[in-house]
């Protein structure tokens, strides 16, 4: 038996976030990074909560990665000041720090969950409808995918006006990080007929929308498309989850401190290559799921591997035009220093929660070799 729950009442579109005057809120906390605060963008929420008489408090120290540390500030607050809403305003490392927040201050405190509401202001993680958060140990460089059905927000505004002053390369990135969210999900082996919907569409709209957005920030429809595409691979990978690209890219991310969604895209290459066994003689089951996704964006040639070797070139390609790199030494990491940190990582990546539902089990020899390739560009 399969299930697939969407637990999320999502909001969409232009003036969307205008919908926190209509939830029941008395007493709303905000979290979100310094620029957030700075830029205006919390107080544009704290002055909707006051025009519906609600209390409200900004906790505006997350950062990128978020770490144990600033959980644990945040829980402290919480605690201090008990709201019954929990606003997570950002990326994803906002809306993982809210994610993991309120659900330690319920268990700690042994308080009814307070509802929460995201509001992303990045076309990325999708983490507004998924029951899944990542938080770094700084010091074991490390970090620690988390899931549990209580994670999942109640309520996601998807205002793409939020989106329209990030920067192209951080819209590159993310928008990578979503296309990475939605092949992962669709060659998973927990994949099903509703999540193969989802990805299918955010594959589409990415694939149509993404190089716009990164071309002209005030394309409103491309950003829109963007947004929705992010949240559609979040419902996918919440129901299907993921695979070795996001394994790996947690353990690259949290050794060099690289974005998350860049590092899924060098990786990206590779980890469809190794999945659909263009490197072997015989044929692994997930190349006619990559084949599918290729003919669904009109590619094709004369057999399954030459497909999917043209799929390859095509997202890199598109990597290319929005100027993301290949080769691990072009994000200014020294190539002894990756070299050196490979078997580690590989350790790391095979432990990684999301390696259990990537169509082939690679050992920890065949994770070392998929990064070594990183610093020689190409597919194999």
């Amino acid at each position: 038996m399969e299930q697939f729950i969407m637990n999320t009442r999502i909001y969409m579109g232009a003036g969307s976030l205008e919908k926190i005057r209509d939830l029941e809120i008395e007493r709303a906390y905000i979290i979100c990074d310094p620029f957030m605060k700075q830029s205006g963008k919390a107080d544009q929420i704290a002055a909707l909560l006051s025009e519906r008489g609600a209390c409200w408090e900004i906790f505006s120290e997350v950062v990128p990665d978020p770490t144990i540390g600033v959980v644990t500030k945040g829980i402290e607050g919480m605690c201090a000041f008990r709201p019954d809403t929990v606003i997570a305003l950002g990326g994803g490392s906002a809306i993982d720090t809210a994610k993991a927040v309120s659900h330690l201050y319920t268990a700690m405190d042994k308080e009814q969950r307070p509802r929460l509401v995201a509001v992303p202001t990045t076309s990325g993680t999708g983490s507004e409808v998924t029951s899944f958060a990542v938080i770094s140990d700084p010091e074991a460089k490390a970090k620690y995918p988390l899931r549990d059905a209580a994670m999942v927000p109640d309520v996601a505004l998807l205002d793409p006006e939020l989106t329209a002053t990030v920067p192209p390369h951080i819209t590159a990135d993310t928008g990578m990080d979503v296309l990475t969210h939605a092949f992962e999900a669709y060659v998973s082996t927990a994949a099903g007929d509703f999540t193969d919907a989802c990805a299918e569409k955010s594959i589409r709209m990415v694939w149509n929308y993404l190089e716009r957005a990164v071309a002209d920030g005030g394309d409103m429809e491309a950003r829109e498309r963007m947004h929705n595409a992010s949240c559609l691979a979040g419902v996918a990978f919440n129901g299907a989850s993921l695979g070795i690209c996001h394994s790996m890219a947690h353990a690259l991310g949290a050794r060099f401190h690289l974005a998350h969604g860049r590092s899924n895209a060098i990786l990206l290459p590779h980890v469809i290559a190794w999945n659909a066994g263009l490197e072997a003689a015989g044929e692994e089951a997930a190349l006619g799921r990559y084949v599918e996704i290729a003919n669904m964006l009109g590619i094709s040639a004369g057999t399954p591997k030459a497909t999917v070797h043209g799929l390859i070139r095509q997202i890199r390609n598109l990597m290319k035009r929005i100027g993301i790199p290949e080769q691990i030494t072009e994000l200014g990491v020294e190539q002894e220093e990756f070299l050196h940190a490979v078997e580690d990582m590989a350790e790391k990546a095979a432990a990684d929660s999301c390696t259990d539902t990537n169509p082939r089990r690679p050992e920890k020899a065949e994770f070392e070799d998929i990064y070594r390739r990183l610093c020689k560009g190409g597919t194999l």
